[in-house]
């Protein structure tokens, strides 16, 4: 699994013209489920997504969590960071899940998450999203379960 996780004064995810979700000050989580991804992996992100310390303290360094702060995570699925362009130049998805495995644990990341106390928001998954935000920072993780 992984995620791209940038720190965000806002997010909002649109499906048409219609907002789905929307955060303020948080978290905007980009995920990517792989084949063979299981349970754990979504543990694994869950735990690090509540507990990163990517928020500025008093004295301007990275020390809170996005619950210290009172944030939210959006968490938007995107088979896309899975995309490989080693041969070529269109990217190859095959390490994807397929998508009902990937959507359930889409869906199981959520849940572990908001038993972390974080408030969680979800874009649609599988849809074709607008996303609109402005970054913090720019601040911008990378996790991954398999490295």
């Amino acid at each position: 699994m992984k995620a791209l996780v940038q720190r965000v004064h806002r997010a909002t995810v649109f499906v048409g013209d219609i907002a789905r979700a929307s955060i303020g000050p948080g978290l905007l989580v980009f995920v990517g489920i792989e084949r063979g991804d299981a349970e754990e992996d979504a543990a694994y992100v869950a735990r690090k997504l509540a507990k990163i310390r990517v928020f500025e303290d008093e004295r301007g360094k990275m020390s809170l969590s996005v619950g210290e702060i009172g944030g939210e995570i959006l968490l938007v699925s995107a088979f896309t960071l899975l995309g490989q362009v080693r041969r070529g130049l269109r990217p190859d998805f095959t390490q994807a899940e397929e998508p009902d495995r990937a959507a359930r644990l889409f869906d199981h990341l959520s849940e572990l998450l908001a038993r972390e106390g974080v408030t969680v928001r979800k874009g649609i998954f599988g849809a074709h999203m607008d996303i609109d935000f402005v970054n913090d920072g720019p601040v911008a993780i990378v996790i991954d379960t398999r490295e």
